[in-house]
């Protein structure tokens, strides 16, 4: 092994985790209710890069790595294990409103301590190299288990954040909490990988410790931008978790049976016709809340009628009326420019209107105005 080179990239790996470690686990935050989820959720995850911290600090004071390389594998296991749990809890608790419950923390907390003593008696007891060899594999498989285990639990609570966002609000809330997925995904690959790369040859282990450098610093950067978009999508999940209650206590009112048109659906055409033709839809951040409350209908019932009618979400059926109007605009006032026409439709940014308008028409809005203006 090059100690130079490896004891180089511990250095640098070293100060950046523990800088973001503190940071993320001190920094102050908006004091507004709506941040308390976010506060736990970052100092779960500068908790996390501490552990990390130490881990790398040990490597680098003692250098275990070259009086053991099986106890070094092993120890690197353990704190992932650790560092695994919380990373998910921290991704949870900002989709998922008191996820760390002192009885999940304490069944995870077990798993660790058992895991760990897997590992340590692994590493100092001698039960044959063969033997031993088999060990540290079977345990590096349960800790890719677990990592997969809670990596497909944190996609599908966000994918059902995401779908309750469609179906709830006319922006794209979903934008915001994009770098979450991004994460979790890289996490698998980075978190699989490493199971990999501590089993290399020494000579190349500074490929495990630098490999790690650019996913910290995304995750790191990830929140820090994220406050700025926290308290919208904090509120956005109350409203939906305020939907998901009404929709469970009115389920079973819903009239209509299996196969016929429900008897509301008649009212609520009407109602949504007189809104549409006083183009209601281009107020910026209107949401199902909102719109149910002007309609004077109830949420779930209108929720239900968008979806069965128009055979869309929500987020879906506002912006293709956005994106009507929008068409509508350029043709009558073709010297508009396509931030003021974004604006009059109701879009909250330039970038969603350009998005949205690609996706559904196959070119932009000024395309689209060249070719229908000529």
């Amino acid at each position: 092994m090059d100690q130079l080179l490896y004891r180089c990239s511990l250095l640098m790996a070293l100060p950046l985790l523990m800088f973001f470690g503190i940071h993320m686990l001190l920094a102050r935050v908006p004091e507004k209710k709506q941040f308390a989820n976010f506060l736990q959720s970052r100092r779960l995850m500068g908790i996390a890069l501490l552990v990390l911290a130490a881990n790398y600090s040990v490597h680098f004071l003692f250098e275990i790595r070259l009086h053991d390389v099986n106890a070094a594998i092993l120890f690197n296991m353990a704190t992932y294990f650790l560092c695994y749990w919380l990373f998910s809890c921290a991704l949870m608790e900002l989709l998922e409103k008191s996820y760390v419950t002192w009885t999940r923390f304490a069944v995870h907390l077990v798993l660790w301590l058992v895991y760990s003593l897997l590992s340590a008696a692994v590493a100092f007891l001698d039960p044959g190299p063969v033997l031993k060899a088999w060990a540290t594999i079977v345990l590096a498989v349960l800790l890719v288990i677990y990592g997969l285990f809670l990596s497909v639990r944190l996609l599908r609570t966000y994918s059902r954040s995401i779908r309750m966002f469609e179906n709830t609000h006319s922006d794209d809330i979903g934008s915001y909490i994009n770098w979450l997925s991004v994460f979790t995904y890289w996490a698998v690959a980075y978190g699989v990988s490493c199971g990999l790369l501590t089993f290399l040859p020494d000579r190349y282990i500074f490929i495990w410790v630098l490999s790690a450098i650019p996913f910290y610093i995304y995750l790191y950067c990830s929140y820090h931008n994220y406050i700025f978009f926290h308290e919208n999508v904090a509120n956005a999940i109350v409203e939906d978790q305020w939907l998901a209650e009404d929709g469970n206590a009115a389920g079973k009112e819903i009239p209509g049976g299996e196969g016929d048109t429900p008897a509301y659906h008649q009212d609520i055409e009407q109602r949504i016709k007189e809104w549409i033709d006083g183009e209601g839809y281009v107020k910026p951040g209107i949401t199902l809340n909102d719109l149910s409350a002007q309609l004077c209908t109830n949420r779930t019932y209108l929720s239900s009628y968008i979806n069965t009618v128009y055979q869309k979400s929500f987020r879906d059926w506002i912006s293709d009326l956005r994106i009507g109007y929008a068409k509508r605009l350029m043709t009558l006032q073709p010297l508009m420019k396509v931030q003021e026409v974004s604006e009059s439709s109701g879009f909250l940014s330039l970038s969603h209107f350009i998005r949205m308008f690609t996706a559904r028409e196959g070119c932009s809005p000024a395309k689209w105005r060249r070719s229908h203006m000529g």
